[in-house]
């Protein structure tokens, strides 16, 4: 089983349970119907390979005919797909492929409006581990189809010392000394700072990346110019479309911003079956 079956599997399972008895009450007897997902506002498609698998997964007999392609504007009114089967099957799979699809359509059009803001400066916008748990993957994705970035994975895929472990390791020169000490040369070690001082340290000590945690846009530009391109530069914390342009401009490489998973909010999609 694939990592997006088992999502999906666990999404049916959490839903259909023992079996949708409504469905099962008024539909007692197999009834082929047309459907069709509609957008109920202008969005950026993501999942619909998701959405689909949803419905393949139930019933491999439902004919799923999508009409875009994940990283295309959608309009408000617009037929995302059509889709043919089994009204029990169909039913049974529609709240699990809206709830997918609306979710990732809401990530990547988020997404998206942080891109847009940053253009014509050298920041990238990437994305965090503050996800849907169970959901990471499909987010991560869709941030990638809103134009971001995506910043590790999880906690197997790459170093990021942050304060607890800076505060546990004894200080940023032990925790940066050690993490050399045991992970592989083809991994970068970033560390996350406060002050300009925690910035020399941390320049001083071979940080490849350093993460300027909650900073001041002024003290971010002091950094930026302390550092002078010897490591990476993020900026974090409480990034927002209001902020995001200013700390663009100080200069940094990577702005992460939690809001694209965590903040996103779910776009306005609708099955509706015809023919029944």
């Amino acid at each position: 089983m694939t990592g997006l079956d088992r999502i999906i599997e666990n999404a049916l399972l959490e839903d259909i349970h023992t079996g949708d008895i409504t469905t099962l009450a008024v539909l007692p007897e197999k009834r082929e119907v047309h459907g069709r997902l509609k957008a109920k506002e202008a969005m950026l498609l993501a999942g619909i390979e998701v959405a689909a698998r949803v419905f393949s997964l139930l019933d491999q007999k439902i004919r799923f005919t999508p009409h875009f392609a994940d990283g295309q504007q959608l309009k408000s009114g617009a037929v995302i797909a059509d889709l043919e089967g089994d009204a029990a099957s169909l039913l049974q799979g529609e709240r699990v492929a809206l709830n997918l699809l609306q979710r990732m359509c809401g990530v990547a059009t988020l997404t998206a409006r942080y891109v847009h803001a940053v253009q014509g400066t050298r920041a990238r916008v990437v994305d965090t581990r503050k996800t849907t748990p169970g959901l990471r993957l499909l987010e991560k994705y869709a941030v990638r189809i809103g134009g971001g970035i995506n910043h590790r994975t999880g906690l197997y895929d790459g170093v990021l010392i942050k304060e607890n472990h800076i505060a546990a390791a004894g200080g940023i020169t032990a925790a940066i000394l050690r993490a050399r000490a045991y992970i592989p040369h083809t991994l970068r070690v970033e560390v996350e700072v406060e002050t300009l001082e925690q910035v020399r340290e941390a320049l001083a000590a071979g940080a490849d990346i350093i993460m300027l945690d909650n900073m001041g846009v002024p003290a971010m530009g002091e950094a930026v110019a302390l550092i002078a391109g010897k490591a990476l530069v993020e900026a974090s914390g409480g990034v927002n479309l209001e902020s995001i342009r200013e700390i663009a401009e100080t200069g940094v490489d990577i702005i992460s911003v939690g809001a694209l998973t965590h903040s996103a909010r779910a776009m306005d999609i609708s099955m509706l079956l015809e023919g029944c």
